[in-house]
């Protein structure tokens, strides 16, 4: 396999989701496939909430010190995280295995998982630890730069007087060098998911390849095409965000006209049986509950049939890029014609 610049293995990355996906189509494969491929691609799972709170006006109990709370307090919040924490740990190990069962149906354009979750069991548990030591470095190094910024905004918190207006100067100057920051970190994590996931992958999967072997080849592989791989990156993100827009456009009064109907039939039915009581009122909650499953399970449908292509394509572009420069990983996703033989000529 020849190697494709960034831009050409769009339109190829899409021939090939199309042949994988509906070629031929079958709803109950693609309803499968396109699940999983949102689940290892994690399109839409990348969020944040911040809480924030103040003196409460109210007469509520009030913890005055940290050292006020209850040791079985203690005890359950500790188990709590620790539950937590071991629960995230399994299903993000059964993610990178599921990734790995993934690849393997892209590379054969299989529609089977089984055989791929069998075959790179060993692979995928190392690659599990790669991530989690990647993912533990970049944590501490968020902890790390997040620390002076921290001791300025405890600072701020004391010295704003209790319902006053907070320091606007001091405020300016923390948050200001704080959005170049978080960019730059945004930007590291972006860089590390992709060098993980499309370029280090196919090594330890094909090669059985160690951490350090994956890197050094693709390291060897950067330095010789720095401009291919800069565009592709670049392009990998940008690619899903025009998709999520585009999607979002095409799917925005459509939507809302779906949403509008089975709010007003809850609303109906909650109106209806607003003053039941006994069998009339469990029929009511019944009748909402019913209207409320389908509405998440057309939902859920429409996310699946919708993001299971582009989830799929995101995955096949990084293939089609990065096979071009890796020839096992390129034989596998078109293979090379058997030689031709032809009678001697003597």
């Amino acid at each position: 396999m020849r190697p494709i610049s960034a831009a050409d293995s769009v339109s190829l990355a899409i021939q090939r989701t199309r042949e994988f996906l509906f070629r031929p189509f079958r709803w109950g494969t693609y309803l499968k496939l396109g699940l999983v491929a949102i689940i290892t691609e994690g399109i839409g799972s990348n969020s944040g909430s911040s809480k924030h709170g103040g003196p409460s006006p109210g007469h509520g109990p009030i913890i005055n010190s940290p050292f006020d709370i209850p040791p079985v307090w203690i005890a359950a919040i500790v188990a709590a995280v620790a539950l937590v924490i071991l629960i995230s740990l399994v299903v993000f190990y059964l993610i990178t295995r599921l990734r790995f069962a993934f690849f393997h149906c892209l590379i054969h354009n299989s529609s089977e998982i089984r055989p791929g979750w069998r075959l790179y069991r060993e692979q995928a548990k190392r690659f599990f630890w790669l991530n989690l030591g990647v993912g533990f470095c970049y944590l501490l190094l968020l902890g790390l730069i997040a620390l002076p910024f921290v001791a300025g905004f405890i600072r701020l918190f004391h010295e704003t007087p209790p319902g006053g207006p907070p320091d606007w100067g001091l405020l300016l100057s923390l948050v200001l060098p704080l959005i170049p920051v978080i960019i730059l970190l945004v930007l590291v994590g972006i860089a590390l998911d992709v060098i993980l996931r499309d370029w280090m992958l196919p090594h330890y999967a094909l090669e059985d390849a160690t951490a350090g072997e994956a890197w050094a080849e693709v390291w060897d592989r950067i330095t010789a095409e720095k401009r291919q791989f800069a565009v592709y990156a670049l392009l990998r993100v940008i690619l899903p965000v025009i998709a999520m827009i585009g999607l979002f456009i095409v799917l925005l009064i459509p939507g809302l006209m779906v949403a509008g109907s089975v709010a007003a039939i809850v609303y109906a039915i909650h109106s209806a049986f607003a003053d039941a009581t006994g069998a009339s009122a469990l029929i009511g909650i019944l009748l909402q509950a019913f209207f409320g499953v389908v509405a998440f399970g057309y939902a859920l449908l429409a996310g699946i049939c919708l993001g299971g292509p582009l989830s799929t394509g995101l995955r096949e572009y990084a293939l089609i890029f990065y096979g071009g420069r890796y020839q096992a990983l390129g034989d596998l996703l078109y293979p090379p014609p058997p030689p031709s033989s032809f009678p001697g000529t003597y």
